[in-house]
């Protein structure tokens, strides 16, 4: 029997979470289901035929993607090329929409059916790329209950799936246990730093992020600091910066991975704008949303924001319920007083936790089954 074949392309890590939770849902349905393109260690760990590493492709802000525009553009040329040559049952891309949306545009015109899973935050920035999506692509798998309808209006098949954190995430962690279990102290206070995914992530962060610790341990003396980092580069980065700043007094643990464990122990997190503030909205937990790029970048995108927002907790509740520290506000001071606030003020806490609960139960949708059900008829369609 012919084997159906999903060409299927992630740009980070986040992508390679979501992309490999729907190749197993995928392959549960139909077992002769091969996948083929661009993805990480958990899509590779479901049975990916790679063509080129991701990490080629997680490249933020206009600046930093100038710098890679070549070597990123080759490989689109490649995918297209290779994708048109052995031509794929379906393509899905998962986020990464500047990467993906053209190669998307080639292959549908070629005859190819595309799903685009994520949509892109056409309702917080760059709203007109909605025209380009719609010539682009199949389906929209929208992760967020306010999405579908802007697509409803523009014509675009979508469907709404929730998000697999939710899924995966329980409603209530247990913080006492996961000290207990990383050899923690149960009454001191712990603060979990996410400097990010990407390496350009960490070097913009790493120095502002230990300088935090610093002034945060000079009220807390007993604080302890827990730094996840994903690969090898991202902690010699940090741990450059740690020399760097003369802070190998502070007791800040890095860890390889480990990120929800570490906002599960946490009295508090500090963690750069993206996915990771939502894994600790359903995680409960008080954080401070921070980030910086570099100015120019930053300048451009600011601009072409429509939302006063850009965490995705504060956008998703549509208020600020956690504070977002950003570029040139984003200064030690600030952050230290900002996370102190957040963790002493029990009162706000416990209403914080009430909203994060309801926001969790709105996201649980079993998302796999739901974006796999959604996909199966097009693949049926396009094996014919």
């Amino acid at each position: 029997m012919k084997k159906i074949i999903i060409g299927i392309v992630a740009g980070e890590a986040s992508g390679d979470l979501l992309g490999s939770h729907l190749m197993a849902a995928l392959k549960q349905a139909r077992p002769d289901i091969e996948f083929v393109g661009i993805g990480g260690a958990k899509m590779q760990s479901v049975g990916m035929n790679v063509l080129f590493p991701m990490e080629k492709l997680a490249v933020r802000g206009y600046v930093e993607v100038l710098r890679h525009y070549r070597e990123i553009v080759g490989i689109r040329d490649q995918l297209r090329r290779y994708f048109l040559k052995n031509r794929p049952d379906l393509f899905i891309a998962i986020d990464a929409p500047d990467f993906n949306l053209n190669l998307e545009l080639a292959l549908k015109k070629r005859g190819i059916t595309t799903v685009h899973y994520v949509s892109p935050s056409i309702w917080a920035w760059r709203g007109e790329r909605i025209h380009k999506i719609k010539q682009a692509v199949n389906l929209v798998l929208a992760l967020f209950p306010h999405e579908p309808k802007i697509y409803q209006a523009a014509g675009v098949p979508v469907a709404y799936v929730g998000h697999p954190l939710a899924d995966m995430l329980p409603e209530q962690p247990n913080r006492v246990d996961m000290r207990m279990m990383m050899r923690l102290p149960l009454h001191s206070k712990v603060f979990a730093f996410l400097p990010g995914s990407r390496q350009s992530e960490v070097r913009a962060l790493a120095a502002t992020y230990i300088e935090t610790a610093k002034l945060i341990t000079e009220t807390c003396p007993n604080a302890r600091f827990l730094v996840p980092l994903i690969t090898r580069e991202t902690r010699e980065i940090f741990e450059q910066a740690i020399y760097d700043s003369d802070a190998q007094g502070l007791a800040i643990t890095l860890l390889f991975g480990h990120a929800q464990d570490a906002m599960i122990a946490a009295d508090g997190v500090l963690v750069a704008s993206g996915t990771a503030t939502l894994e600790c909205a359903l995680l409960k937990r008080p954080m401070v949303i921070t980030y910086k790029m570099p100015a120019l970048s930053w300048q451009m995108m600011k601009n072409k924001n429509y939302l006063p927002y850009v965490g995705l907790p504060n956008i998703l509740c549509e208020r600020f319920v956690v504070p977002e520290l950003l570029q040139d506000d984003a200064t030690p001071e600030n952050l230290s007083q900002a996370l102190l606030n957040a963790v002493n003020d029990h009162g706000a806490l416990a209403e914080l936790e009430a909203t994060f609960l309801q926001l969790h139960r709105t996201l649980r949708q079993n998302t796999a089954q739901k974006a796999a059900a959604a996909i199966l008829p097009l693949l049926g369609k396009a094996s014919r």
